[in-house]
C-alpha cells in the first residue's frame, strides 16, 4: 500500500494513493502520523480523487524529531569522499533537522552567500512503526511501518567547515522527502536499485545490496539507547556519484532538477532555484 500526505479543498490529511490509477483515497481526520500509529490503515472515507486534483505534501510533513542519517554507508561512496580501504567500523549518524524537509516537487533553493556548493544524495529511507529500545537486528524489521525516498542535499563546504556535520546538512529545504510511503509489506529492502539524475544525466545507479551496514544493523545501533518512535525517519546512506565525487566537483545550479527512483517506491523530482 502506497500512503501520501495530501492538500484538497483547504484541507490535509493521509490518503491511500493507487499512483497507476491516479487516484487517492483521502482519509479524513488522519494524519500520516495516526496511520502509522494504527494497529491498521482506516478504511477510506468517500470516493476517490484524481491525483491531478491534490498537492501531495511530504508523506511527514514537519517529523516531530530529527531524522537519523548514517553517512558513507556504500563501498563506492566512501572510496569517492577519501576513505579509501578505511571503512567505518560501526555506523557514522548524524541528523538533520525537522525544518529541512520539503516535498516532492517544492525547490531545492541554493543559498547565495551562505554555500555555493550544494550536493544532492538518493538515499531509501526507513519509517519506524513501531516504538522500541534495544531493538535486536533479528526484530529490526518489526518495528519498520515502510519507506520511502529521500535526498539528503548537503553544502559541502559548510559539511567541510564544521566539525560536525549538522549545519551542511541541515539548511531549510535540505531534505525532499517522498513522493509517498510504501508500507513494508510490500517492499524487499535488501535489494532494490536506487538511480538519481541532474537533468537528464544519471549520476547515481547502485543497489542497497551494496550497503555496508544493513537495515537492522542501522536499527539495532540507533535504539540501543536511544527510544524510537513511531513516525522516526532513518536515511540510510547514498552510493557513489555525488558531485563532490567528480574531478572537478560538479555541483547543483540554479535551472537544474534533481530527479531520484527507487524500485517499487517512485519518484522524487525536484527544482533547483
Amino acid at each position: 500500500m502506497k500512503l501520501a500526505t495530501i492538500r484538497h479543498d483547504g484541507l490535509q490529511c493521509a490518503a491511500i494513493v493507487d499512483p497507476d490509477a491516479k487516484r487517492v483515497w483521502p482519509l479524513p481526520g488522519h494524519s500520516m502520523i495516526d496511520v502509522i500509529g494504527a494497529e491498521r490503515v482506516p478504511p477510506p472515507d468517500g470516493a476517490r480523487i484524481p491525483l491531478a486534483e491534490v498537492s501531495l505534501l511530504a508523506p511527514i510533513p514537519r517529523p516531530a524529531r530529527n531524522i537519523f542519517c548514517v553517512g558513507k554507508n556504500y563501498r563506492d561512496h566512501a572510496a569517492e569522499m577519501g576513505a579509501g580501504d578505511a571503512l567505518p567500523e560501526v555506523p557514522i549518524l548524524f541528523s538533520k533537522v525537522p525544518q529541512t524537509v520539503i516535498a516532492d516537487g517544492d525547490p531545492i533553493c541554493i543559498p547565495h552567500g551562505l554555500s555555493e556548493a550544494i550536493d544532492y544524495e538518493a538515499e531509501l529511507a526507513v519509517v519506524i512503526g513501531r516504538e522500541g529500545r534495544g531493538i535486536a537486528k533479528a526484530d529490526a524489521y518489526d518495528h519498520v511501518f515502510g519507506y520511502t525516498i529521500l535526498n539528503d542535499v548537503t553544502a559541502r563546504d559548510l559539511q567541510r567547515r564544521h566539525s560536525q556535520w549538522l549545519i551542511g546538512k541541515s539548511l531549510d529545504g535540505f531534505c525532499p522527502l517522498g513522493p509517498w510511503i510504501v508500507t513494508a509489506d510490500e517492499l524487499d529492502p535488501a535489494t532494490i536499485g536506487l538511480r538519481l539524475w541532474v537533468n537528464d544525466e544519471l549520476r547515481q545507479d547502485a543497489s542497497t545490496a551494496d550497503l555496508i551496514f544493513d537495515i537492522p544493523t542501522i536499527i539495532a545501533t540507533i535504539s540501543a539507547g536511544i527510544t524510537l518512535y513511531p513516525g522516526d525517519i532513518i536515511a540510510t546512506g547514498t552510493p557513489a556519484g555525488v558531485g563532490a565525487g567528480f574531478k572537478p566537483p560538479r555541483f547543483l545550479k540554479a535551472g537544474d532538477r534533481v530527479t531520484i527512483e527507487i524500485d517499487g517506491i517512485g519518484r522524487l523530482s525536484n527544482p533547483v532555484r
